[in-house]
């Protein structure tokens, strides 16, 4: 069950990576656009996350870290989706919805590391 378990938390950081990773594409290509993959990255952390917060046949949960990591990924749905919407309509993502992406993808992974 352990090693199910460790699979996960590999796809989790994945996800991570695929979301962090396009991100800073963009930013480094200075185009700062949302990417599809942006959103299948968040989508697979989000839903590695929830298979991990279920309890694992005894494993202590952290219940707070838990629900700040979740908040913080909903707001950075949010803010794909709004970001989406501007860019669909105008071309172009307002500069604070990108980096704010970008820095709330770096801090929901430092939580998952640091946060002991």
């Amino acid at each position: 069950m352990e090693i199910l378990r460790h699979i996960v938390v590999l796809i989790h950081l994945v996800g991570f990576a695929v979301l962090f990773g396009s991100w800073v594409v963009e930013a480094v290509g200075g185009k700062h656009r949302i990417t599809r993959l942006m959103h299948w990255g968040l989508a697979i952390a989000g839903i590695a996350g929830l298979i991990l917060a279920a309890p694992w046949g005894g494993a202590d949960l952290d219940y707070a870290k838990i629900g700040v990591k979740l908040v913080i990924l909903l707001i950075i749905g949010a803010l794909l989706g709004i970001g989406s919407g501007r860019q669909r309509k105008t071309g172009s993502v307002p500069p604070a919805i990108f980096w704010s992406i970008g820095v709330l993808t770096l801090a929901n992974a430092a939580i998952a590391v640091l946060w002991t």
